[in-house]
């Protein structure tokens, strides 16, 4: 027998050995849950330290919250404490081994994935002592991975959660991880050296309007931290609670405009929409599912590749009028802006480096009226009060029938009418920006009129009207 022959046949023995094996080679590679301790009787609080791993100098956090909060305002915590954005996926992890347990979102189960939800599992079901950890790991794009450590269980606990202390600026959102923030913390602490410049920008002038507005790696603003805090762990309001809300406002106020604004469309005018109508107005999230297919890998910063950003581009139209190759997501914003507001209307998912349809989405992809259904069933979008008021004011001005060229001044007007008033100057109206109208512009047809659409769009008008009404 050749040598060749023996190692074949020691080779289909240890093939055969194994078989009986199988199912346990299976459960070694199945994700454990998670295992929960015992409710306390007595809500203990915690000082928790938040490092952003991988950063040096480390980007860090310290707050204190009650046991019994429950992970998802836990991450909406995080977010506010870290100066995150909340514009991609997370997940909490009990371990940060290989397969660690971990918690899944609504989204993750939407997506078919099994396991168990967050969202009923309280922090002192998963943390007890002092020592003990929690992973959370936030876009799984630029992978940003923090782990929690409990400094102390506190005595005197504060009477709401908030950011004792810190240290260093958030990265800026999508700056392609580690890697993108340590370069653009370098290039901004050398006062925008040319010599430093990251790469992705073609001039300084660019660089520094693609940052956030201020950013300097070195400044953390605590007491704007503990603002946020205290804005996403004020208890939500519901959808139907939410606008009555609005009405009474408006009534005690005695703004008729207002009123109006909101009672009338919720009340009367048409809210279906032709097929033909659904087809033009859910065209450019088609094109984008289209192109994504059943799923595609995103370059290694996060982005899009550019034979999908000039095929979206020129499909969409946006080459029409766009001054530049439109074939990198990163400088061709209005793809950006069309991934983004399809991410947060849950028709797209990014994970492990690749976009796809969501589960909800995959199988009516190619139905207008489904997707429209879907949009509807979203709006208006937003997390924190100021985005859910400008939200529902962009609601009830489209459902108005207001012409385009005219929905910012008229949102703005409602808004000063509710009492909001601009960051820098309270005698200017406020901003009418949300991601509500985002959407609505997309609806309308911006991507071709050079993100100026004008007139009256009836369709859109009916697809706010049903909104409201939903």
């Amino acid at each position: 027998m050749t040598s060749e022959k023996f190692e074949a046949l020691d080779l289909q023995k240890l093939i055969a050995s194994l078989r009986p094996d199988a199912d346990h080679l299976d459960d070694l590679w199945r994700r454990p849950e998670p295992q929960l301790l015992p409710v306390p009787t007595t809500v203990r609080w915690f000082r928790i330290r938040i490092d952003l791993q991988r950063t040096k100098p480390p980007v860090w956090r310290r707050i204190e919250v009650p046991g019994d909060i429950l992970l998802p305002r836990l991450h909406e915590v995080i977010q506010a404490a870290m100066g995150w954005t909340d514009s991609h996926l997370h997940r909490f992890r009990t371990s940060n081994d290989r397969n660690p347990p971990e918690f899944l979102t609504q989204f993750d189960l939407d997506e078919g994935d099994e396991g168990m939800l967050e969202d009923d599992v309280r922090l002192d079901q998963v943390i007890a002592e002092e020592g003990d950890r929690l992973w959370y790991d936030y876009d799984f794009g630029d992978d940003w991975k923090h782990v929690l450590r409990v400094e102390k269980v506190l005595d005197s606990p504060p009477p709401t959660p908030v950011c004792v202390g810190g240290k260093l600026a958030c990265p800026p959102e999508d700056c392609g991880g580690v890697w993108g923030y340590s370069e653009l913390a370098d290039w901004v602490r050398s006062g925008y050296d040319d010599a430093l410049r990251p790469e992705v920008f073609d001039s300084t002038a660019e660089g520094r309007a693609w940052l956030p507005d201020g950013w300097h790696p070195d400044v953390f603003d605590i007491d704007e931290t503990n603002e946020l805090i205290t804005i996403v762990t004020a208890e939500p309001i519901p959808v139907v609670e939410e606008l009555e809300s609005l009405l009474e406002l408006a009534r005690n106020r005695g703004t008729h405009g207002l009123r109006n604004a909101l009672a009338h469309p919720a009340t009367s005018g048409v809210t279906d929409v032709s097929t033909g109508d659904a087809a033009d107005v859910t065209e450019p999230f088609r094109v984008l599912l289209d192109v994504v297919g059943d799923g595609m890998a995103l370059t290694t910063a996060g982005y899009l590749k550019p034979a999908a950003v000039e095929q979206i581009a020129h499909r969409t139209g946006i080459t029409d009028w766009w001054i530049g190759k439109a074939n990198r997501e990163d400088l061709t914003w209005p793809v950006w802006e069309l991934r983004a507001t399809a991410r947060a209307l849950g028709l797209v998912s990014v994970r492990t480096g690749r976009i796809a349809p969501t589960q909800a989405i995959a199988k009516r992809r190619d139905d207008p009226q489904a997707i429209l259904r879907h949009i509807i069933g979203r709006l208006p979008l937003g997390t924190t009060p100021a985005e859910r008021h400008a939200g529902w004011m962009a609601l009830a001005v489209v459902a108005s029938e207001t012409p385009a060229e005219l929905w910012e001044s008229r949102i703005s007007e409602l808004l000063l009418e509710l009492g909001w008033r601009d960051r820098e100057d309270p005698y200017r109206a406020p901003s009418p920006e949300s991601p509500t109208l985002d959407i609505l512009h997309l609806l309308a047809g911006a991507m071709r009129a050079n993100w100026r659409p004008k007139g009256v769009n009836t369709a859109v008008s009916a697809i706010t009207r049903a909104a409201i009404r939903a």
